[in-house]
């Protein structure tokens, strides 16, 4: 994470200077604070969008697309931040989650990598599992059910 982070500064170092030589510093510091703006008041305008689609969703009962919408609005929320950071590269990347043909595709990456970490976090809470006809089977029995069980004392019935 932290070379990540490293990496990151450099791209926004690299494009500020890239930026700033080609057409100076005032230019520079001028397009930083229009990108500000304009992202700012695009976040905000998408923001309004996706908290009346998500309302409405919510109100009529479709839990689908109440999810969807709520992503968006995080998606939206995490690129008015990235837009609102200065630098072109934050800019570009906040830009890209708050357009919405871009936002439909980080919404599909987003949510299936939140499937399969929800799926990998169940199976290590509970263990490994298996489901049967919709229900749970378990492969070894738990410590708990084990206690549970009462004991078994083999024998044999004799009479008398």
């Amino acid at each position: 994470m932290a070379v990540a982070f490293l990496l990151y500064v450099v791209a926004e170092i690299a494009a500020v200077w890239a930026v700033g030589s080609a057409i100076g510093v005032l230019g520079t510091i001028a397009l930083l604070f229009a990108g500000a703006f304009i992202g700012s008041w695009l976040a905000r305008r998408e923001g309004g969008r996706a908290f009346r689609a998500f309302a409405e969703s919510a109100r009529l009962g479709r839990p689908a697309d109440a999810e969807k919408e709520l992503t968006d609005g995080m998606l939206i929320g995490l690129g008015g931040l990235l837009i609102l950071l200065p630098g072109f590269v934050s800019d570009v990347i906040g830009l890209l989650l708050i357009l919405p043909p871009t936002r439909s595709v980080a919404r599909k990456v987003w949510q299936k990598r939140m499937q399969r970490r929800a799926v990998k976090f169940a199976n290590r809470a509970r263990g490994p599992v298996m489901v049967v006809d919709s229900e749970v089977v378990m492969d070894t029995p738990s410590a708990e059910a084990v206690k549970k069980q009462p004991p078994v004392i083999e024998g044999r019935i004799v009479e008398g």
